[in-house]
């Protein structure tokens, strides 16, 4: 019974976001977010625009979360709107507007070449666009646009790679659009000390220079024992001198 309530409240997620979606075609939304909390439902939508879905004092929204009650039993939605700060590194953003493009008749590899270089300008490491459908003819055909590097599985793609997905309605007939964007990984801060030290790097000691460090080291400790046993041989000659003169003292008396 659990497994059932949890597909019905993803269903009508699905179905809200669809209705958020469709309600503001025009605001450029990139992704909406759904969380149960346990005081209602948290809705974070973001877009480029977000005075088209707030409205004048806040009408729109005001209007929005009577209609997701009521149509969508969705309990105390609590509607948040982010703006998105770099639009052209944003794969929802992108897909939708090539797929408004292709609806209004623009062709397909003007559309497809001029948002790779977009995205490319706007600092991304690789990017890709698949259009798939009839352009110009009964026929369908599928169309790739490639620029840059970019991971197709494992973990740096599941991590770095941003995909989504997008239908253009033109007269011959649907064509999906599929963008993949690679972001710049953000790299942690290292601290100077640490840093300095792993940028040394030891040499190899070569085979030659091995065989004089060990000869050196050799004939130091030989000069080093060669001292030693002469100091005490003066200590013990040393020792002896005042032992012979008391004996030569004695003798006389």
């Amino acid at each position: 019974m659990k497994e059932r309530i949890f597909i019905k409240e993803s269903i009508q997620h699905l179905e809200a976001k669809e209705f958020i979606r469709k309600k503001f075609s025009n605001a450029e939304i990139s992704e909406i977010d759904i969380k149960r909390t346990p005081v209602g439902t948290r809705i974070v939508i973001h877009t480029t625009r977000p005075g088209m879905i707030i409205g004048h004092a806040g009408s729109n929204i005001d209007s929005l979360t009577k209609e997701l009650e009521k149509n969508f039993d969705i309990k105390n939605p609590q509607i948040d709107v982010q703006r998105v700060n770099n639009p052209d590194l944003d794969a929802h953003i992108i897909a939708q507007k090539i797929a408004d493009a292709i609806e209004k008749g623009v062709n397909y590899k003007r559309v497809g070449n001029f948002y790779i270089s977009r995205i490319m300008d706007a600092g991304a490491i690789g990017c890709e666009i698949v259009l798939s459908g009839k352009f110009s003819g009964e026929r369908g055909r599928v169309a790739r646009f490639l620029s840059g590097y970019l991971k197709k599985c494992g973990d740096t793609s599941d991590k770095l790679v941003e995909k989504a997905f997008a239908v253009a309605t033109p007269k011959l007939g649907n064509v999906g659009v599929t963008v993949s964007i690679m972001l710049k990984p953000i790299k942690p801060i290292l601290n100077p000390a640490k840093s300095d030290k792993s940028d040394v790097k030891s040499e190899p000691v070569k085979p030659a220079e091995q065989e004089a460090a060990t000869e050196k080291a050799g004939e130091a400790k030989e000069n080093s024992s060669g001292e030693e046993k002469s100091e005490k041989i003066e200590k013990k000659s040393k020792e002896s001198k005042p032992n012979k003169k008391k004996a030569q003292t004695e003798k006389k008396k």
